[in-house]
Parts: C-alpha cells; sequence; structure tokens
C-alpha cells in the first residue's frame, strides 16, 4: 500500500472524515474537493520539492554580510506552496481560505514533510504564526500582519528562546518599553521598543518574501526599571523586519532587527536557523514625535504579561505538525528501506539439514533481503512506529474540528483529551521514527551509512525533532506534572474511558480480544503508576522519572491507536475482494500484533521505577559523574 493509499485509509475508513461533510463550516466539500486538495499537494511535493530535498541538505544556507542566500529551489517550492492555497487552507472563504477541516490540511501537508521537510518547515511556521493573530491580535493586525502571511506576501517566525536561557523562558531577559507618550495610540497596537537576542530561530532571515513578521516574546519592565521574576511579566509582540503601513504596504524602513549569525546544524539544513538581534543599533529607526529612536519597534498582542497563553496557541498547533513531521520522515526511511529490501538480494534461506539444526546451502540462489526474519522485524518495527505515529497525529488534528465544530458536549471532551495527547502526540513520533530512521540505516547496512542514499539524511533531518517546539523533557514534565493531573485527572479518566471503549470492542472480535486484555492490564498499570509517583504529594519525588512515564504512557497510546485502526482494518477486511487492498490491510493487522507482542511489553520496565519512584537519577551528586 503506498502512502497515499495510507492516508486515504485513515481519514476515510478510520476517521471517517466524511462526515465532517454535514457540518456548517465545511458544507461545501466533498470527497471530490478533498480528493483534489490531496492530489495538489502529492503533485506539487513530488515535483517541486522532493527532487531538492538532497540540495537543500547539500548546499546550506550562507550568509554574506548582507543577505541570506538559499538555492533557487527553494525559493520556488515557497512559491508553490503558496499558490496551493495552502497557506490559508484552514481559514473562512473572506481572506481567501479554504475552509478546510484541520485533519485534511494536516493531511495535505504531510506530503510536503515526507518529501523535503526542511523546505516546507517555514510553511508551518507562517501559518502557526498567522493562526496565532487571528486568535489574538487586533482586527487591524490581522488584516496587516495575519492576512499577509497568509497569502505568501510575509513570512513568520516564534521568537521564544535565548542563549542564556534556552527552553527556560522564565529567565529570559529581552526588553519592551512603551515608545514615548504616543505609543499606545499607534493604530497597529500598542507601540513597544525591545531590545535583545533570540536564538534558534528557524527562518529568521531569508529572501523569500517581502517581509518576516517576528513573534517575539519580552518582558516589560516594572515601575522600578526591573524586569519581572518568571513567566508573569512575558508579553507577545509584533515585530516586522521591515516597518509597515496600516494597509501591510512597506513603508521603506528597515526595523532594528539584525541577523547575528547562522546556526550550522546536524540535519534540516535547507532551512535558515538564526540568531537574531533587536534593537542593536544596525538598522536605526529614525527617531520622530513618535519614535523615541533606541530599539526595535513592536506591537503589543493582547495583554501585558499574557504573551505566553498567546504563544501556546502556537506552540500547541506547532507540537502536532512536528510529531507529524516526525512520521513522515522516519514514513520516508520506511518506503527507502523496504524497497531496498525487495531488490538487494543477499545470503540464502535457512533450511533444515540431516543434523535437524539448520543451515544454508551455498548452491541455493539468493534471496532478496526482505526474506530474512530479522530484516522482516525490523520492516514492521518502522511500519508499527511511522504508521502508528501518523494515526495518532491525524487523530489529534481530528480533535482540532471537534473542538471547533462538534455540538458543546463533544467539544468539550475533545478539547480536554487533545490537551492531554498533545505531549505524546509531540514526543511520540519525536522518538520513535527516530528510531525508525536508524532501523532504515541498519536495514541498507553499510550503503545506509553512506549519503548515497537518502536514509542517513532522513535520520539526521529527524534527530532535531526530539529538541524543538519543546524538549523530550519538557514534554515529560508536562504530561506527568500537569496533564494527567489537570481537573483533578479529569482528562486522564476521560482517555481511560476512551481506551477502556476501543478495548471492548476489540474484545468481541475473537483474533483482536488477546490484544484488548492486554491493553486494559497496561492501561490499569498506567493507571496505577500515576498514582504511586504523586502517592507522597512531593513533585520532586513525583517528576524525577517523568520521562519513564512519558514512554510507558506513549506506548499505551500508540497501543490503543493500533488496535483501533486494526478494528477498521480486520472490518474491511471482511467485505473486500480485492487481492491488494486486502494484503495492505493484513500489513495493518500484523504491525498491531507487532506493536503488541515486542513494543508494549516494554511499558513494565519504564513504569517500574515510576512506581518505586527511584531516585538512582535524582540523587546522583555531580561529583559522583
Amino acid at each position: 500500500m503506498s502512502y497515499r493509499q495510507t492516508a486515504d485509509f485513515l481519514l476515510y475508513q478510520w476517521l471517517k472524515v466524511g462526515s465532517l461533510q454535514t457540518r456548517t463550516r465545511f458544507a461545501d466539500h466533498s470527497r471530490e474537493t478533498f480528493d483534489s486538495v490531496l492530489d495538489t499537494c502529492e503533485k506539487i511535493a513530488r515535483e517541486k520539492f522532493a527532487p531538492f530535498n538532497r540540495l537543500g541538505d547539500t548546499e546550506e544556507p550562507w550568509f554574506d554580510g548582507d543577505k541570506v542566500h538559499l538555492p533557487a529551489s527553494s525559493k520556488a517550492a515557497a512559491d508553490a506552496y503558496v499558490e496551493s492555497g495552502m497557506m490559508a487552507a484552514a481559514q473562512d472563504y473572506d481572506i481567501g481560505g479554504m475552509q478546510l477541516p484541520c485533519v485534511l490540511e494536516m493531511a495535505a501537508n504531510s506530503f510536503f514533510s515526507k518529501a523535503a521537510i526542511a523546505l516546507g518547515g517555514g510553511n508551518m511556521l507562517t501559518s502557526g504564526s498567522a493562526n496565532l493573530l487571528m486568535a489574538h491580535g487586533s482586527a487591524l493586525q490581522k488584516k496587516v500582519f495575519a492576512q499577509q502571511n497568509f497569502s505568501g506576501r510575509f513570512a513568520g517566525t516564534m521568537c521564544l528562546s535565548e542563549p542564556q536561557a534556552g527552553s527556560s523562558l522564565s529567565d529570559i531577559v529581552t526588553r519592551a518599553v512603551p515608545d514615548g507618550v504616543e505609543f499606545e495610540h499607534d493604530p497597529l497596537g500598542a507601540r513597544y521598543r525591545l531590545r535583545g537576542n533570540k536564538m534558534w530561530i528557524s527562518n529568521g532571515e531569508h529572501e523569500l518574501t517581502e517581509n518576516i513578521v517576528h513573534l517575539v516574546l519580552a518582558k516589560i519592565p516594572g515601575e522600578d526599571g526591573k524586569l519581572i521574576a518568571g513567566t508573569k511579566g512575558i508579553s507577545l509582540f509584533i515585530v516586522p523586519k521591515k516597518l509597515v503601513n496600516t494597509e501591510g504596504e512597506l513603508t521603506g524602513e528597515r526595523n532594528d532587527v539584525a541577523l547575528a549569525g547562522l546556526n550550522h546544524k546536524l540535519g534540516y539544513r535547507g532551512m535558515p536557523n538564526t540568531l537574531l538581534n533587536f534593537g542593536e543599533g544596525k538598522f536605526p529607526v529614525r527617531a520622530d514625535a513618535h519614535h523615541n529612536g533606541a530599539g526595535a519597534i513592536g506591537y503589543l498582542v493582547g495583554q501585558p504579561g499574557e504573551g505566553l497563553r498567546c504563544m501556546f496557541h502556537m506552540m500547541n498547533e506547532a507540537r502536532i505538525a512536528v510529531g507529524l513531521g516526525a512520521a513522515m520522515l522516519g514514513y520516508a526511511g520506511y518506503e527507502a528501506s523496504l524497497d531496498y529490501a525487495k531488490t538487494r538480494p543477499q545470503g540464502r534461506a535457512v533450511v533444515s539439514n540431516d543434523a535437524g539444526t539448520g543451515g544454508k546451502d551455498p548452491t541455493l540462489p539468493q534471496v532478496a533481503i526482505i526474506e530474512h526474519a530479522d530484516i522482516k522485524r525490523m520492516l514492521l518495527a518502522q511500519k508499527s512506529y511511522c504508521e502508528g505515529a501518523l494515526a495518532l497525529t491525524l487523530y489529534c488534528a481530528r480533535l482540532v474540528d471537534e473542538l471547533h465544530t462538534g455540538e458543546n458536549a463533544a467539544a468539550k471532551q475533545a478539547g480536554l483529551l487533545l490537551e492531554l495527547l498533545t505531549p505524546i502526540a509531540k514526543s511520540w513520533p519525536s522518538e520513535w521514527c527516530v528510531e525508525a530512521n536508524s532501523l532504515a540505516i541498519q536495514v541498507l547496512g553499510g550503503y545506509g551509512y553512506t549519503r548515497d542514499f537518502p536514509v542517513e539524511q532522513y535520520w539526521r533531518d529527524n534527530r532535531l525533532n526530539m529538541i524543538h517546539e519543546g524538549t523530550h523533557g519538557i514534554q515529560a514534565l508536562d504530561l506527568l506534572g500537569r496533564k494527567v493531573v489537570m481537573q483533578g485527572g479529569a482528562g486522564f479518566k476521560l482517555f481511560a474511558d476512551t481506551v477502556t471503549a476501543t478495548a471492548q470492542r476489540a474484545a468481541a472480535v475473537p483474533s483482536l480480544a488477546p490484544h484488548a486484555a492486554t491493553l486494559i492490564a497496561t492501561l490499569s498499570a498506567v493507571q496505577r503508576a500515576t498514582q504511586a509517583a504523586w502517592a507522597t504529594g512531593e513533585p520532586v519525588e513525583a517528576l524525577a522519572n517523568a520521562t519513564p512515564y512519558l514512554q510507558a504512557f506513549g506506548h499505551t497510546v500508540l497501543a490503543w491507536m493500533w488496535l483501533d485502526v486494526a478494528l477498521c482494518a480486520q472490518a474491511a477486511l471482511a467485505s473486500s475482494a480485492d487481492a491488494t487492498e486486502r494484503h495492505a490491510l493484513q500489513g495493518k493487522l500484523a504491525a498491531t500484533t507487532y506493536f503488541f507482542n515486542y513494543e508494549l511489553p516494554r511499558v513494565a520496565a519504564w513504569l517500574s521505577v515510576v512506581t518505586t519512584r527511584d531516585d538512582t537519577c535524582r540523587s546522583m551528586a555531580v561529583e559522583w559523574f
């Protein structure tokens, strides 16, 4: 089954996205319009992205002191994406959108991530920053900045981290001070002057668009001139690279945002990653009655002190997108290693000998390596990781649609479940689809370790996903420290009830009943471990093993995903007469069995240290290292 057939199965048969067409927002759509979007994106990804994936890796962005240079193919890919209309795919018709369901938008974008993730990553940032402004910006900010992002005239970034703070946003020191007496009356928003440094800013400088709109977290000093400690003082600002008027037209004046340098990365090389200086004076903005002349001009989004709340709108969206990107890089490696295994002859089949010990007959012809059991093991692992991760991220996107267009009760439940699953949607694909890429290299053997084959690049590109948009450890702390205990454990209870309902349906299918029983037992173990972790009420004890908890929880979620997919596949198998389709459905059932037999047993070991609140890591003295 091709990737497109897999995506179609998950969308139309498993998630039943056709039912969304009965909702007012999506009433103009049909299976034909959905397929047309997928067809278009698949074609653009195949023609404008995939052929230049290696070029973007080998010809890294470079800075001549004035401009950042990228291959011409990067501009062509960016333009083709804009022309497809995907930048505003989920937006209202009246601003040029297509009012697509989020789940269709994500599925369509998956083609670009699979083809050349570094070429397509900037599109996610641009649409994500525009979506944030549509949710939290003023009417004019939406028109001048968000809609220009959606049109492709402007690009967007998110500027959070700083060299001295990293992921600890409470320690950022970028300052934002009111820009003179008249600052509150700027039609684009309360105007401030920003000074500080931001690091790890993807697409922070380039020439792909007319302008770049930076969304910057900064602190507004108190009356004593000091920055407020912690996150309460963090506000969010629009800081354009080039200043604009109220019609979104460039004024011809450069804002004081300067490139300090490029980061040279292991992978993801096709997209520039930057260090930016705000207000250092390299591009001083004129001083007049409305400008005090010191710092980069920024416009406040929302209210002072609400920067993190606003930014999390984009970050949570980005976390699901990162999970999807990780799944697609894993999938690309899976396809490459599967093709190789089918055509690479090596070794011979094991046959019985007179001694009854088995052996290989050198007179027999060689077999394709896919005939060897260990190669099948590695391919099955990749399939279970990548298709499972794809199912998880599309499921979360489907929850977004339910949250925004479902009936009140269903929308509320979808929002609660989505909040609980977001750390898993980001972290699980990021960890296990990297493992899939490693297995793809192993399937190719020595060839996989060379740059003559693409699998090594997929691994390098994917390795970033455990780091950006909240590291693995941060997702673990979020899950065990907040999500499973929020609202008195309401989200966790909803999750458990939903998993149990799937298991109960599977228990009625003889071939799936053993998996159903195993899933219920695993879920119970996770519930006990959660209680045990918090038994003393001491966060330092509960969270010391948050990462093993995240891994155990994630595997439980994926077992649930696979069992639910298997139910759909089993039903489809009973009615399908097409041999190719039946083989594909049998493959999904085999991947389910693999995950339950080979992967789910890991959960017990992870939960062991969580349940006992093992302090091996926490109590390790620094001097002992």
